[in-house]
This record gives structure tokens, sequence and C-alpha cells, in this order.
């Protein structure tokens, strides 16, 4: 029977300090008898609940330098990585994956969704170098499996049986990316056929561009009320959003969160990706979530892309995602960083339906900590955690700089 005793626990700013109890991998109000706990002395450190990312692709990350960039626009991103992935084997995807997965940990993220494409071309590949990399890494990491047609799926011939046999092989969920076919509505309703059929949420890269006409999210809003598919739902991308008027956005937000639609916002990759025509007056770009938030929308923020056409970046750190969407979209009240916060963690939570999330008895211990004076901190001062814990049991420690002052 493991047991840990945390001492002297600070949960918010101004919160006194607290002692939290972890016993057979869950939080507890008390002790069984027979325990003997260990302690831990966190001398008034911050703990909050494991970092939660929604949305990243570990199969196609850190490959940059097996591609060519000159445009960066997002159909060379999709060419690039076609090309590069005609060589993937199971042995490459897993190695690349493991290289994020080791960032992501000492980053703090103790769940995560990984998108994986599936087509012809690539076959299972990808799928089942990630399936052996959630098995490998569970001791730090949940891992959730989205299988999706990067590459289209109804003009795409033999795409859907295979997305079908990786549901079939334990793929949790099923992705969309409705731009990639010739008609987008007609895939979206498709894979909501095949998400009802295998009873799998549903995560889409949708409206990925910064002109508002010609937007899908309102037939994905249709179909998830029409098969009553409301909190099982979530868009990435949804830049579109961005460029519609107060009114009409407001409209849609209500719409979403009426429905019950998430909507994940991919900072990084939609800066790189977007608005590449305009020298001048450049939009920002990315999902309003403050204002999607405020209308109920359940949100999050995430990674999306490391080392790769469409995104070059990345260390798969959600705090700084979190710092980079709070500087875009101008958010720095106490209350706003909290948000931010809350997008990589509770939010992103409540988007993938975790059961047992956060700090209260019979919760999961999945927990990190950091070394700041206040949660909001944690995003305005992108301040790396000192060590994380999942089911109980410590996965990283980071040890602190140490200034070398003369004399």
């Amino acid at each position: 029977m493991s047991a840990l005793r945390l001492l002297n626990v600070r949960l918010g700013s101004e919160a006194p300090l607290v002692e939290l109890r972890v016993e057979n991998g869950r939080f507890v109000s008390r002790f069984d008898a027979a325990s003997s706990p260990a302690r831990l002395d966190l001398a008034g450190r911050l703990v909050v609940p494991g970092l939660v990312e929604t949305h990243i692709h570990l199969d196609k990350a850190c490959i940059l330098e097996r591609c060519r960039l000159a445009e960066g626009t997002l159909g060379e991103a999709i060419a690039q990585t076609r090309n590069a992935k005609a060589s993937f084997t199971e042995e490459d995807v897993y190695a690349r994956g493991a290289q994020v997965l080791n960032q992501a940990i000492v980053q703090g993220t103790t769940h995560m969704r990984t998108h994986v494409e599936i087509d012809p071309g690539i076959g299972l590949t990808g799928f089942r170098a990630v399936r052996r990399l959630k098995a490998d890494y569970a001791w730090a990491v949940t891992l959730e499996i989205c299988v999706f047609p990067q590459e289209g799926l109804l003009n795409n011939p033999g795409t859907e049986s295979l997305l079908c046999q990786a549901l079939e092989e334990g793929a949790e969920v099923l992705g969309g990316c409705p731009y990639t076919d010739a008609d987008p509505v007609a895939q979206i309703r498709r894979l909501f056929e095949l998400a009802v059929r295998y009873e799998r949420d549903l995560d889409f890269h949708l409206d990925f561009d910064l002109n508002p006409n010609g937007m899908t999210i309102s037939e994905v809003i249709r179909c998830t009320e029409r098969y009553g598919w409301g909190g099982r739902v979530a868009v990435g991308h949804a830049t579109k959003l961005s460029a519609l008027p107060l009114a009409d956005l407001q409209g849609v937000a209500l719409a979403l969160a009426q429905a019950g639609v998430s909507v994940t916002a991919l900072p990084s990759t939609d800066l790189f990706l977007g608005a590449r025509e305009r020298f001048h007056d450049k939009p920002r770009g990315v999902a309003p979530l403050a204002h999607l938030h405020r209308c109920g929308v359940t949100c999050s923020v995430s990674t999306n892309n490391i080392g790769n056409p469409f995104t070059p970046y990345g260390d798969a750190s959600l705090v700084r995602q979190a710092n980079l969407f709070a500087n875009v979209a101008q958010l720095s009240t106490e209350a706003e960083l909290l948000d931010c916060l809350g997008w990589i963690s509770s939010e992103s939570a409540r988007l993938l339906r975790l059961p047992d999330y956060g700090l209260s008895p019979g919760c999961r211990a999945d927990f990190v900590v950091f070394d700041a004076p206040s949660p909001a901190a944690i995003i305005a001062e992108i301040r790396p955690p000192l060590m994380g814990f999942k089911a109980g049991r410590q996965t990283f420690e980071r040890v602190p700089p140490r200034l070398l002052m003369p004399g």
C-alpha cells in the first residue's frame, strides 16, 4: 500500500498552507490505519492538477530536417508532411513520439490526446507506434489516441476502412479534417455516423483560415444536436471565428455552448501559418477563447505540432502555449490568467471528459508542483514545474538554477 503525505502545500496565492494525502494513487481525506506514508515538505510551493494536452500530433513531430519550407502555408505543410510520411516506419514514429513525450512529462503534462494520421499511404503504422507509446509511457502520461484523415476521407478511397480498423483496435477518438475533402459537410456527416456506430468522441480540425465565409462549424453544431453528442465533440483551430464581427461571434458562441461543442486554440501553429498573404496589419488569427468561455463554451489551449512544417517550434510546454495565447489575446488580469491556466488544466480535462480530475479526495493523484507566488504567475512568468506525480508516484524533478555570484 503506497501512501504519501504532502506538507505545507499552497493551493492559491492567498490560501493557507494545507496538507494533501495520497494513497493507492488517489487523494484521500485520511489514511488507512495500516498506512505508513512517506513525507514530502513542499515548503509553500504551489500544487496544481496535472496539465492536459488536448491536441498534439506525435506521429509527425520532429521531422523539420526532412522537409523544405519556402511558403510557410498550410498547403505546403500538408504536402511536405505527406512526402516525409512516405518513409515513416513504426520505429521512427515511436522514437520521435517518445522524444516529445519526454519533453511533455517534464513540462507537467499528465494527460494527452494525440491525433494520428490514417490513410492508405501510411496505413496503421503511426497508430501502432503511438499505441506502443501509450503503453510504455502510462507510468507518466495517460495517452488518448484520435485517428483522423489528414489526406481526406471521401476523396481518398480506403481511408474509411482503415479508420474503422484503428477504432476496432483501440483508438479512443475519431477525428476529422473537413477542408481536405471536396465536400467538407459530407465528411462531417459521415464522421458523425461512424462516431455513433463506434460510440466514440469526435475532434475536428476545422475552419482553419481567416476568411469568415465558408464556415463549417455550423454543420458540426447541427450534427452534434442531431445525434445527441453534446459534450463529446471538439473543434481545433477554428480561426475563422476570429474574423467574425462581435454580434456574429456571439451567435456562434451561444450555439456552441448550447450544443456542447468545445473549442481548442492552437496559437503557435495558427500564428505561424495564418495571414501569410498579408504584409501589414496582420490579424492575430487565433480562436477568441475568452469570449467563447464567457458564453459557456468549454475551451482549451494546446500545442498541435512540434518541429514540423506546421509548426517549426516547440518544447511541449503547455504553460508556454498558454502564455503565448495570453499575449496574443491581450489577457493580463489575474482572472484572465487563471482562465488561461484552466485552458491547459481543468477546462482541458472537461474537454477530454477525464474522470476524477483534481485535488479533492477521490481524485486521481496526478499533480504538478510549481515554485510561483500564485497560480496566475505560472502563466504570466512561464514558470517551469519543479516536479510531477502520476497516480501519486513522482515522475520527474527539475533542479532550480543557482546563481554563482563572485565571492
